[in-house]
Order: C-alpha cells, then sequence, then structure tokens
C-alpha cells in the first residue's frame, strides 16, 4: 500500500520541523514510533507480496565480513586486493549482480569477505533487491562501508540504509528489560538518570507498539531510537570499518574535507593497494580476533598454527571448537602468557584468554 510509504514520509517531514527540546521530546518520540510500527507493517507487506528469492551464501572460515557500498564504489576492486577473488571490475555501475566471496588470509585467520551488489537508496524499504544485500549484511560478524573520495555525500545515505535495515553497527545492544505481565499497566524503572527520554514518553511509546501492561526496568542512558529498538526486539548489533576509497585521485587539500567531513576509519586505494595491509590488520583486530597457541602435555607448544578465537572468550569456548568431547572430559587447562599470573598456572572452563597465550588441556 502506497498510503505506508506517504505517512512515514509525512511523519519524516514533521520531524524534520519540528526542533528538539523537552517540550517537543514526548511528540517526538510519538512520532517516531509511529514511523517505526509502519516502516514494519510495510516490510511485512512487501515481504509477503515481493519476490522471496535471496542470496544464499555458506559461511566459512574464522569470520565473514560484507563489503557495503553504492554502485561502482570500488567494492570488487578491494575484494580482489584483498583475497585474490576474481570479481568483475568494470566502471560502471552495477557490475557485481551477485554476491561474490573471497578468502582473506591474515595472521593465520582466515576471514570470508563478501562483495555484494551496490546499495541504493530505499535499499532497506527492498529497491534494486536491496532487501537481498542487507539480509547477507545481517548474518555477517562485521560490515565494512566503502566510501567514494568523489562522494562523500553517499556516506549519510548508506549509514540511513544500513540503520534502517536493522544493523546497528559499533553498538551493543541497551540494557533494558522489558517483561510482559496480565494486569497493572506499565511500570518504568532505572538504575541511572534519563537524560534523553523520559518515563511518561517511554510508556506512550509501548503504547504505541500495543503493550499495555509490562514491567521495564532500564540500566543505560537511552534515547527514543535504542528504546524502540529494544521493543521491536529484531536489531542486529555488528562491528564496522569505514574505508574512504580512490583516495589517489584527488589532491590532499579536498582529501582532508572530506576526511573532516565523514571521519573515515582509514584512506585507501584498492586499485593502487595504498593501506590495504593496514585495512587487513583493522578488519582483524575489529572482528575481535584473537591467536592461542595450542599445547600437547610433555611437549612444545605449536608455534607456527594458532587456533583462531574471539577476544573475551573463555577455555570453554575454546574447548568447544576443538572437540565435541572437551568439555564434558574436562580436567583443567594450564596456560603460559598474558592470561596467566605465572607460567603453567591451573585453570577452569570460565577462565578468559588473552592473545599469545600458550594452553595445554588436560583431559579425562
Amino acid at each position: 500500500m502506497a498510503d505506508y510509504m506517504d505517512k512515514i514520509k509525512e511523519l519524516e517531514d514533521e520531524l524534520k520541523k519540528t526542533p528538539y527540546n523537552k517540550r517537543t521530546q514526548h511528540h517526538i518520540g510519538l512520532v517516531k514510533a509511529k514511523i517505526a510500527t509502519l516502516k514494519e507493517r510495510e516490510i511485512s507487506r512487501s515481504s509477503s507480496t515481493g519476490s522471496t528469492s535471496g542470496y544464499s551464501v555458506r559461511k566459512t572460515g574464522d569470520g565473514t565480513v560484507v563489503l557495503v557500498g553504492f554502485p561502482s564504489v570500488g567494492k570488487s576492486s578491494l575484494l580482489n586486493t584483498l583475497t585474490g577473488a576474481n570479481s568483475e571490475v568494470g566502471e560502471y555501475a552495477f557490475t557485481t549482480l551477485d554476491v561474490i566471496p573471497g578468502l582473506l588470509k591474515y595472521n593465520h585467520a582466515q576471514i570470508q569477505i563478501l562483495d555484494v551488489p551496490g546499495i541504493v537508496n530505499g535499499a532497506a524499504m527492498g529497491r534494486g533487491r536491496g532487501k537481498e544485500v542487507l539480509s547477507v549484511m545481517r548474518s555477517a560478524d562485521m560490515v565494512l562501508v566503502i566510501i567514494d573520495v568523489n562522494y562523500p555525500e553517499h556516506y549519510d545515505a548508506i549509514m540511513k540504509e544500513i540503520y534502517d535495515s536493522g544493523l546497528r553497527l559499533n553498538s551493543r545492544r541497551p540494557d533494558v528489560k522489558i517483561t510482559k505481565k496480565e494486569r497493572g499497566g506499565i511500570s518504568v524503572g532505572s538504575t541511572v538518570k534519563l537524560q534523553h527520554i523520559t518515563k511518561e514518553t517511554i510508556k506512550s511509546i509501548m503504547k504505541e507498539f500495543r503493550y499495555n501492561n509490562a514491567d521495564i526496568i532500564i540500566r543505560n542512558n537511552i534515547t527514543v531510537d535504542q528504546m524502540i529498538d529494544v521493543i521491536e526486539d529484531n536489531k542486529v548489533y555488528v562491528p564496522g570499518l569505514v574505508a574512504l576509497n580512490k583516495v589517489d585521485m584527488v589532491d590532499k587539500e579536498y582529501l582532508e574535507q572530506v576526511k573532516k567531513e565523514i571521519n573515515p576509519d582509514i584512506l585507501i586505494s584498492a586499485k593502487t593497494g595504498l593501506n590495504t595491509e593496514e585495512l587487513k590488520d583493522l578488519i582483524f583486530d575489529k572482528m575481535n580476533l584473537i591467536r592461542v597457541f595450542c599445547k600437547e602435555y610433555g611437549q612444545k607448544a605449536d608455534m607456527d598454527v594458532p587456533l583462531i578465537i574471539r577476544r573475551h572468550s573463555t577455555i570453554r569456548n575454546m574447548c568447544e571448537k576443538l572437540h565435541k568431547d572437551f568439555v564434558s572430559k574436562f580436567r583443567y587447562a594450564r596456560v603460559w602468557g598474558p592470561s596467566a599470573k605465572y607460567d603453567g598456572q591451573k585453570y577452569q572452563l570460565n577462565h578468559k584468554i588473552k592473545d599469545k597465550d600458550i594452553i595445554e588441556i588436560r583431559v579425562t
């Protein structure tokens, strides 16, 4: 129904015209809640009437990174530079018509890189196979946004599409707990001072989403948008990087101006390879990957082939990755390295391991 989109546009225009202050805070919260519910209905409607075919990509390796950008920003060139994959490269839009996978081998990790078709404006609402592209993004472990230095205005547009698709880059889910109940209305309790939203606004937003009875406990100083995210409970929180590409094509003065405008994580040239080694290091770090070395009893550790695992992992996580029986047969582990107070210290399954630890697991 076109009326959903018309109503969304009308409400978004109203938001743009409304200055944010204490008097308008409640009204803005309600308008945002209405927009969110209308978008939900529009997405459900187009999903039921549109094409159901999507991109099917088998995940492999130690993690998956999706390259995201508008058409012809240089994603295919970057994929080829990072992985050696044979993705078609052309100086025109829509070269990539399918998902092209490549494998980046770095620091002993094997990281799957996916080149997806370029996003267009309105992708989150289904334009240009946008939903299929964005669904691949939602299953990734990291998003790498590529911006063409010649079109810095693309930055805000693409970040809006990513946000509207339900991805929250470099964010954590707000610490808010909603418990439904039979009766008693809506009660709101918080352990912090709420500076961006009032309890009355929270109650009104809840009712807009047809919650009439619930207990809410808030432990973060949340915004209206974050409250709506928690209610919808369908957002994906994923790390992200922004790379400004084709920087070899512009002068220094213009480049400095664009850097101030969008504050990218790294400046690159996929064509010449400028800073692509540094980008690999950033990807490895942003994906929270660490290396641990396995040691067998009575033997030296194998320092040539580490086990790749996520930062903040425990010995339990390591055991689960090594063998399905290691947890049930676990006795203890000895650890040498950054996470141990002294060499060969004994630890149990809940011990958090660190990069470059050497670990000897003892099982029955």
